[in-house]
């Protein structure tokens, strides 16, 4: 019975939101959950969706990935790598795909191959724009390098999800 209330409270409220796996289309047309990137060097993730609500977090990480977990109007409520929620304004966002490196470090090769050259070494924290995806390899950019990276620790993708 709680369930079906909490459920009737957000769609009252205009939020969209669904249960991790369950892609649902939002008011947008988008997906839900899907990701997107920090479309600015700075954004502000807010504690509600509205300029009224106070700022939590001060992002400064262009193409940083966050997950968009639920809708209300022009603002969307967002997880990122660490777990933290809160609102941004839709105009902060980009559809354009990145990741974020989870590990200590990983190798960035000239082709998607293990016995592929070694282009650059990836610290753990860099953010990658994504070119494209296959089931094992992401084609990336940052810092100057353009290379492939295995999909292995790094959060921005969906475990089947290809990227052309």
């Amino acid at each position: 019975m709680k369930a079906k209330l909490l459920l009737s409270c957000l769609v009252v409220a205009g939020v969209v939101a669904t249960a991790p796996g369950h892609a649902q289309s939002a008011s947008s047309g988008q997906p839900i959950p899907r990701f997107v990137t920090l479309n600015a060097d700075e954004v502000n993730m807010r504690s509600g969706p509205g300029v009224r609500y106070p700022v939590e977090w001060v992002y400064q990480r262009r193409y940083m990935p966050l997950e968009v977990i639920a809708e209300h109007d022009t603002w969307r409520k967002v997880r990122d790598v660490e777990g933290t929620e809160g609102w941004i304004h839709r105009a902060m966002l980009s559809s354009r795909r990145g990741v974020v490196v989870e590990a200590e470090e990983i190798i960035m090769r000239r082709e998607p191959d293990d016995g592929s050259p070694v282009l650059a070494r990836l610290g753990s924290g860099m953010v990658a724009v994504v070119e494209k995806c296959d089931s094992a390899w992401c084609e990336v950019r940052t810092a100057g390098f353009e290379g492939w990276i295995t999909r292995k620790n790094v959060w921005g993708l969906y475990d089947s999800e290809v990227l052309n």
